[in-house]
């Protein structure tokens, strides 16, 4: 395949991934690296590398959004990047060691848990509750300001969100993603933060989780320049083109598609892992 086509499709392919990714809050990063792999037959570890690069584009310009609109907890991100930041490292550093075979297995374990966070209701969870100790010495807590009300949330169980945040890190650096899931899944139902301050705060995040590992994957050479810039470009075209689609569409029902694409894509990936294909 010409260098032309093969960069047009994978720029096609990207945005596709980035406009499913904002309609459904996971990001593009979750499709790009089995589309690469099962679609175009890109080396899992070289199409993880782009992926990173894209996750970093896209949480970045969402990132300084929502700090502007005084959604993002600050302080609480920094206190959870200090996991991340760490598992991100140790996760990139694992991925040379492991079988390609094997990283798709894994891969496609992390995706059916995505598509089943997908399918689950979405709540506000803004429930003021009695802060930790530890959350209070740190000054956590904040207030969300809705539509309607301001909120004031206090901050529980610091340690078993900051242990969580360090395996979101670790998949973060082995598999290219930008674990947002479960980012979420330890602010809002770990921690007690209301559920779009954890959306925010978990953006806020992933690019500097991204970074972290995107640096030793540049090193081993697996960020390669004509993968990852239209991987890149495409993911966030698709990124702002979803973010200003998703006010008109139907969510509930995008994401339940969503979360059946993302199955089958899954089942495919652990399939061709254990088959030894990829």
């Amino acid at each position: 395949m010409p260098a032309y086509e093969f960069t047009l499709i994978v720029f096609l392919v990207s945005t596709t991934a980035g406009l499913v990714g904002a309609l459904t809050g996971l990001g593009g990063g979750v499709i790009v690296t089995p589309a690469l792999t099962l679609l175009l037959g890109v080396d899992i570890r070289y199409a993880i590398g782009a992926s990173l690069v894209s996750v970093i584009a896209t949480s970045s310009g969402a990132a300084a959004a929502y700090v502007r609109d005084g959604l993002s907890n600050i302080r609480i991100g920094m206190f959870l990047e200090l996991a991340t930041t760490v598992g991100a490292i140790c996760g990139a550093l694992l991925s040379s060691r492991i079988p390609t075979a094997a990283l798709a297995i894994i891969f496609g374990c992390v995706l059916l848990h995505s598509a089943w966070q997908t399918s689950q209701p979405r709540h506000e969870g803004a429930t003021v509750q009695t802060p930790s100790p530890l959350a209070e010495r740190l000054k956590l807590g904040g207030i969300y300001r809705s539509r309607t009300e301001t909120i004031p949330y206090a901050v529980t169980h610091p340690t078993g969100g900051f242990s969580l945040m360090y395996v979101a890190g670790l998949l973060s650096g082995l598999l290219g993603i930008g674990s947002g899931a479960l980012k979420v899944i330890a602010m809002d139902r770990i921690m007690g933060i209301p559920f779009k301050v954890s959306t925010a705060t978990s953006s806020f995040m992933i690019g500097v989780t991204g970074v972290a590992s995107a640096a030793i994957y540049l090193k081993r050479g697996y960020i390669h320049p004509v993968i990852a810039l239209p991987v890149m470009l495409g993911v966030l075209v698709g990124s702002m083109t979803g973010a200003r689609l998703l006010p008109r569409l139907p969510v509930a029902f995008l994401r339940r598609m969503f979360a059946v694409i993302v199955a089958v894509i899954a089942v495919q990936m652990i399939v061709q892992g254990i088959r030894g294909r990829l």
